[in-house]
């Protein structure tokens, strides 16, 4: 999840890449990147699995502790355009050990947290972290690994992303029943501390370079097909996270399933959500168009079936499960639908989707949060499963998908 709006380290080319090249791998760095990846992912996703405890010590409503989700992606959103210039004097090294730095910083300031204003304020902290890593993190790998090992660390690193999915809501959600909730951000920023430390002894020294300009990704913006199928990443995505954010409450207003069978709940969504990102690769190569169109109708179909169908711990962990499944594929479908659509500009449009996804996950967890105000966990459910399947429709209707490429890389796709 690389772009040229972030720092990739240049305006690469394969001239200057292939001057810089390194000989020997550095695998322990490409390794520190991934618990880098995995400890970001699990402080962005924790209050969606802590939402009720949140709320009720704070003394706000569930539908305002939400917005702890929205301040961060918001924050990340700029923070990947803004902070590559902002540091472009700086050893990528040290920009990266204050990123770990400012995710230490925010998960235990949010535990301390006496209001919801003060846990907001914490939450900036760790949207510049996010925002800054995920521009870095693919563009740093390029100069720790020579070219023909590049899918295999970008496979590494994001890799993170698969087992924060699995690991950091049930979690989450453990922790809190056993010790409150601002236990699980204390844990949080344990898995920060050691993973400064790691990549304190890995990472090498890294001399700043050019950033790449913003106008790159405007002019890839403007390509025939390119605007209307970042718009059907953002609507999959944002009712996603419209869904996703309220999960929590959702289930127990329903089912009123206890703190254990909610972490068990949530495990089964994050196993499911790994075994969705396998499948996918298989999809994918029997139709591309189709994986698209499929996975946010399914993740609709999914939501809309938790809200009619009868109510039951085993019923509705299976749909949650299912949701779990068909969401996998989407974030692996879309890399695809970049990887071919742009083979030019893949670090560009590359930087579309991750811009895409964060302002996703800031409007699903807003609009998810005034949807709750206005008619309940219900209505949230509902309009999340319509806007899923309304975004299916879009995309077999509207998107352009481009033949594969003969040798294309699908490691690489996977992970862009």
């Amino acid at each position: 999840m690389n772009s040229s709006v972030c720092d990739t380290g240049s305006d690469i080319d394969h001239g200057s890449f292939d001057d810089v090249e390194p000989k020997i791998p550095a695998w322990m760095a490409v390794f520190s990147l991934a618990m880098g990846v995995f400890g970001l992912l699990t402080a962005e996703y924790l209050p969606a699995s802590l939402l009720t405890p949140m709320a009720t010590d704070l003394g706000v409503s569930e539908a305002i502790a939400g917005q702890a989700v929205t301040v961060t992606a918001v924050v990340a959103l700029f923070a990947g355009l803004l902070v590559p210039g902002f540091t472009r004097t700086l050893d990528r090294r040290t920009v990266l050990l204050g990123f770990s730095v400012l995710m230490i910083a925010s998960n235990l300031l949010v535990a301390l947290s006496s209001s919801i204003w003060v846990l907001m304020v914490m939450r900036v902290l760790l949207g510049v972290a996010l925002g800054g890593f995920w521009c870095m993190a693919a563009a740093v790998a390029m100069r720790l690994v020579p070219a023909s090992l590049l899918p295999r660390a970008l496979s590494i690193i994001f890799s993170g992303i698969a087992v924060g999915t699995v690991v950091a809501v049930p979690l989450g959600s453990y922790l809190g029943g056993l010790y409150g909730w601002r236990s699980a951000f204390l844990a949080a920023a344990a898995v920060g501390g050691i993973t400064l430390l790691f990549q304190w002894f890995t990472l090498p020294q890294m001399a700043p370079r050019s950033p790449a300009r913003l106008r790159t990704v405007l002019d890839v913006l403007m390509r025939p097909g390119i605007a209307i199928g970042m718009f059907g990443c953002v609507l999959a995505h944002t009712g996603h996270f419209a869904l996703f954010t309220y999960i929590r409450p959702f289930l127990e207003s329903t089912t009123g399933v206890n703190t254990d069978g909610l972490a068990l709940m949530l495990l089964g969504f994050g196993v499911a959500n790994f075994a969705g990102t396998m499948l996918t690769g298989w999809l994918i190569a029997r139709s591309l168009r189709v994986t698209l169109a499929l996975m946010p109708a399914l993740v609709g179909l999914a939501a809309l079936a938790l809200v009619f169908l009868p109510a039951s711990v085993p019923g509705q962990a299976l749909l949650v499960a299912f949701w779990g499944l068909a969401f996998g594929g989407v974030p692996v479908a879309w890399s695809n639908w970049v990887a071919r659509s742009v083979p030019d500009q893949a670090e560009s449009a590359g930087g579309m989707v991750v811009a895409s996804v964060q302002s996703s996950i800031a409007a699903g967890a807003a609009a998810g949060g005034a949807m709750f105000s206005s008619s309940g966990i219900t209505g949230v459910f509902i309009a999340g499963g319509i806007v899923m399947l309304l975004s299916a429709l879009l995309i077999a209707w509207r998107v352009k998908v481009q033949p594969s490429p003969v040798g294309d890389s699908t490691g690489l796709a996977l992970h862009l």
